[in-house]
C-alpha cells in the first residue's frame, strides 16, 4: 500500500500546487476537494484518476468539448432535506432543479461520447439519469425561483381573485385621487405608499375633510398619509387573500419538499460528481499551463523523466520571461542511486525537488511536465530530507534531527522507496558526518531502496564510482565564467569550485593561497582532478552540440538534394517521352517519304497504297486502345454531373415555389391599436402598465408605483387574464 507522510508532501512543496489547482476551481465544493488532493493508496484508483485528467486534457483538442458542469451548491438544501417535515424555499428547488439538469446533460454526453472518453463515461455510469427531479420542480417553480399560477387550481383561483380586487383598488383609488385633487387637498406628490399600501398625500390642514383611514404622516407633520374609505374595504379583501395565497404556497412547497425528500441521496450523488468532474477539470487546465502529459506507468523498476521541467519553477520564470532548464534523470535496478555533486546555487536541489515532487504528482493523480517517452514505476513511500530542519519544539539542531530523520529512513526503506536528501552528511564534523553519511547510504544501496543526495563530501563521490549499483552526477558548469549552465550530466562527480568560486568573487589571492596550504595536498589535488574534468566534460558538451547542429545541418542539405535529384529524374523522364516520340514521328515521317518516292516511280500504286493504309490502321488501332476506354468513362462521368446538378436544381425550385406559396397563405397579423386603458409593456421588457394618457404618439404609462412616458413604437398589447 502506498503511503506517503506530511513530512514529504511540505518539503516538495506539494501544497503550493494544490493552491494552484484550487484557484482554477470554478466551485467551493471544488476548490476544497482540490486542497485535499493526497497521493492515492492503490495502483487502480490512481491510473482512473490519471485517465481522467488525461481525457479531460484532449477535450481542449478535440470538436467534443466537454459540456459546462458549473454548478450552485446545494449543502443547505441538502442539510434542510435530511430534516423530516422541513419545507425548502422555491430559489433552493430551483437551484437543485440545475444541479439536475447540468448532470443529466453530462451523462448523456459521456454516453454519446464514449469513444473520446471512456474513463470519464465509466466514472459518470454509476450515476443515475432521471429527469423526475426536474420535471416535479418545474411543474412548481418557474425559472425566475417563483412559484407558478397554476402550481394548483386554488392558487391559481386565488392570484386571479386578488388580481381582479387589485384593479378594483387602484379603480377606486384613482377615483378618490381625482376627486380630492380636484379640491386641492392633495400634496404636490399627490400619493405615497404606506406599509406596502397606496395612500393619498394629503395636505395636513384638510385630513378631516377626506375619507379614509390615517396610515402616517411625514416627518415634518405637514402631510397625512390616508387610505381613501373607497379603497379600505378592497385593501381588506386583498389582504385576507394575499394570506390564503401565503397559505396555500406553503402547503405547495410543503408537498414539493416531501417529494423530492425521496432523491435526497441522489441528489448527494450529484453533488459529489459535480465537484469531482470540477477538480478533474482544474487539473486538465493546470496541466495545460505547465505542458503536462501521461507518461507511461511501468510495472519496471524504472524512474526515467525525459526533459522534466519543475512546475512551480516553470511557471515563475514564465511570468518573468525568463528560460526554464529541463533536466533527464534515469534511475533503474542496476543505476538506482545517484549522487549528485557541484558548487552551491548550480541547480542540484532543484533537480533532486524535480524529481520527487513530479513522481508525488503523478501519484496524486496529476500530469507532469516531461517528454513523452518517459516513464516511471510508482512507489511505496517517497522519503525527503531537503533544507534546514531545526526543530525549535523538541530543542533538536539541524544535526540532531537529521539524525532522527536518518532513523526514521532506516526503519522504512526497502526496494519500493524513493528518498530524496539534500546536502547529505552536513550539520557535524565534516570527516565525522561524512563517515556516517557514507554507512547511511551503503545501507540504503544494500536495501535497494531508489535514491537522489546532494553533497560535496568526496568521500560519498567516491564510494558512488565504487559500486556497481550507483553513480555519480554533476551540475555543469562554464569553466571561463563559472556561471551554473543548470545541466545535470550522469556519470561523473563535480567539483566544488570552492576557490575558483572565492576568487571570481574578489577574495585576494593571497588569502586563497593560505587557504591552500591548510588543508591536505592530496584534497586539493583531488578536487582540481574534478575540476580539470569537469571542465574538459564541458568543452566535450559544447563539441557535441556543434556536431549535432553539424549533422542536422548536413541532413537538411542531403534532403534538399534528394528533392533536386528527383525533379532531374522527372525531367530526364520527360525529355525521355519527348525524345521517343519524336523518333517515332520521324520513323512515320521516313516510311511515308518512301511510300511516296515509290508511288511515284513504281507503276504498281495500288501495293503502296495498301501498305499506307495497313501503316495508318496499325497506330490508330494503338491509340483507340487507349482512348476509348477512357471516353466513355469521360462521358459516364459527365452525365452522372449533369443528373446531379438537375436534380439539386429542381430542388431548389420547389423549395422556393413552396415558400413563396406559404408567404401567400399566412395572413398578416393586424397591429392592435393601443388606446387609454389598455394594458401594456416594453418590447424589451417584463413590468405591465395601463395607458393613462396618449398625446403626439406618447403614452403615459402608469404601474402603479410610478409612471413613464413612452414612445407608442416601443409598446405592445398586453390581453388581460382570464
Amino acid at each position: 500500500m502506498i503511503s506517503i507522510t506530511d513530512k514529504t508532501l511540505q518539503d516538495l512543496q506539494f501544497t503550493t500546487i494544490l493552491d494552484a489547482i484550487s484557484s482554477i476551481c470554478n466551485t467551493d465544493i471544488g476548490k476544497e476537494k482540490a486542497l485535499g488532493i493526497t497521493p492515492f493508496r492503490d495502483k487502480e484508483t490512481l491510473m482512473e484518476a490519471l485517465w481522467q485528467t488525461s481525457e479531460y486534457v484532449s477535450s481542449f483538442q478535440n470538436n467534443n468539448a466537454i459540456p459546462n458542469h458549473g454548478f450552485d451548491p446545494v449543502a443547505h438544501e441538502i442539510k434542510f432535506l435530511a430534516i423530516e417535515n422541513s419545507v425548502l424555499e422555491a430559489g433552493s428547488f430551483r437551484k437543485i432543479a440545475s444541479l439536475s439538469e447540468t448532470v443529466n446533460t453530462l451523462l448523456q454526453f459521456f454516453r454519446k461520447f464514449d469513444d473520446y472518453y471512456p474513463k470519464l463515461n465509466l466514472k459518470a455510469s454509476g450515476i443515475e439519469l432521471t429527469r423526475e427531479i426536474v420535471r416535479k420542480i418545474d411543474e412548481i417553480v418557474d425559472k425566475y425561483g417563483e412559484i407558478k399560477d397554476n402550481a394548483s387550481p386554488d392558487l391559481l383561483n386565488i392570484r386571479r381573485e386578488m388580481n381582479t380586487v387589485r384593479g378594483k383598488v387602484n379603480q377606486s383609488f384613482g377615483v378618490a385621487l381625482t376627486q380630492y385633487a380636484g379640491l386641492g387637498y392633495l400634496d404636490d406628490i399627490k400619493e405615497s405608499f404606506v406599509q406596502n399600501r397606496r395612500v393619498l398625500a394629503v395636505l395636513a390642514m384638510y385630513r378631516r375633510k377626506v375619507k379614509g383611514s390615517i396610515l402616517g404622516s411625514s416627518k415634518t407633520g405637514s402631510i397625512a398619509y390616508i387610505e381613501p374609505e373607497a379603497t379600505l374595504k378592497y385593501s381588506r379583501e386583498l389582504s385576507n387573500l394575499e394570506y390564503e395565497e401565503k397559505e396555500e404556497v406553503m402547503r405547495i412547497l410543503k408537498q414539493l419538499s416531501n417529494d423530492i425528500r425521496v432523491y435526497l441521496p441522489l441528489i448527494i450523488q450529484y453533488q459529489d460528481f459535480l465537484s469531482d468532474i470540477d477538480v478533474i477539470a482544474a487539473k486538465a487546465k493546470y496541466a495545460v499551463r505547465i505542458n503536462a502529459i501521461l507518461p507511461h506507468i511501468t510495472d519496471e523498476k524504472r524512474l526515467y523523466f525525459r526533459e522534466a521541467y519543475h512546475p512551480i519553477l516553470f511557471l515563475t520564470n514564465k511570468q518573468k520571461n525568463e528560460p526554464t532548464f529541463p533536466q533527464t534523470i534515469e534511475l533503474q535496478q542496476d543505476k538506482r542511486i545517484i549522487v549528485i555533486s557541484g558548487p552551491n546555487a548550480g541547480g542540484k536541489t532543484i533537480s533532486l525537488k524535480t524529481v520527487g515532487l513530479l513522481q508525488l504528482m503523478l501519484q496524486s493523480g496529476m500530469l507532469i511536465p516531461v517528454h513523452e517517452r518517459s516513464e516511471t514505476f510508482l512507489f511505496d513511500r517517497i522519503l525527503t530530507d531537503i533544507g534546514d530542519n531545526q526543530s525549535i519544539e523538541n530543542h533538536l539542531s539541524t544535526y540532531s534531527y537529521r539524525l532522527k530523520n536518518m532513523n526514521y529512513f532506516l526503519r522504512k526503506c526497502n526496494s519500493k522507496t524513493l528518498f530524496l536528501i539534500d546536502e547529505f552528511g552536513t550539520g557535524s564534523d565534516p570527516e565525522l558526518g561524512g563517515a556516517l553519511a557514507e554507512i547511511f547510504l551503503e545501507e540504503f544501496y544494500h536495501r535497494e531502496a531508489f535514491g537522489i543526495i546532494t553533497t560535496h563530501y568526496s568521500n560519498l563521490k567516491i564510494l558512488a564510482n565504487e559500486l556497481p549499483h550507483a553513480m555519480n552526477a554533476n551540475m555543469l558548469f562554464d569553466e571561463k565564467s563559472l556561471e551554473p549552465m543548470y545541466k545535470l550530466v550522469l556519470g561523473q562527480a563535480g567539483s566544488s569550485f570552492t576557490f575558483e568560486v572565492a576568487q571570481k568573487n574578489g577574495i585576494p589571492f593571497g588569502l586563497i593561497n593560505r587557504a591552500k596550504k591548510k588543508i591536505e595536498v592530496g584534497k586539493v589535488r583531488f578536487d582540481k582532478t574534478i575540476a580539470t574534468l569537469q571542465k574538459e566534460r564541458s568543452k566535450l558538451e559544447k563539441t557535441s552540440n556543434t556536431l549535432k547542429e553539424e549533422e542536422i545541418r548536413a541532413r537538411e542539405e542531403s534532403q534538399k538534394m534528394q528533392t533536386i535529384n528527383s525533379r532531374i529524374q522527372q525531367k530526364l523522364e520527360s525529355y525521355q517521352e519527348l525524345y521517343d516520340s519524336n523518333q517515332k514521328l520521324i520513323y512515320m515521317g521516313q516510311k511515308i517519304d518512301e511510300m511516296a518516292d515509290r508511288y511515284v516511280n513504281n507503276k504498281d500504286k495500288k501495293a503502296i497504297i495498301g501498305e499506307f493504309l495497313k501503316l495508318i490502321e496499325i497506330e490508330s488501332s494503338k491509340r483507340k486502345k487507349a482512348t476509348v476506354k477512357e471516353q466513355k468513362a469521360r462521358e459516364i462521368q459527365q452525365k452522372q454531373i449533369i443528373k446531379e446538378v438537375e436534380v439539386k436544381v429542381e430542388e431548389i425550385r420547389k423549395e422556393k415555389k413552396e415558400k413563396k406559396i406559404k408567404a401567400a397563405q399566412v395572413p398578416e397579423k393586424p397591429k392592435h391599436v393601443l388606446k387609454v386603458g389598455d394594458r401594456v409593456r416594453m418590447l424589451d421588457g417584463r413590468s405591465i402598465g395601463s395607458i393613462d394618457k396618449i398625446e403626439k404618439n406618447k403614452a403615459v404609462v402608469n404601474y402603479g408605483l410610478f409612471t413613464s412616458t413612452v414612445g407608442l413604437d416601443s409598446l405592445e398589447f398586453v390581453e388581460a387574464k382570464k
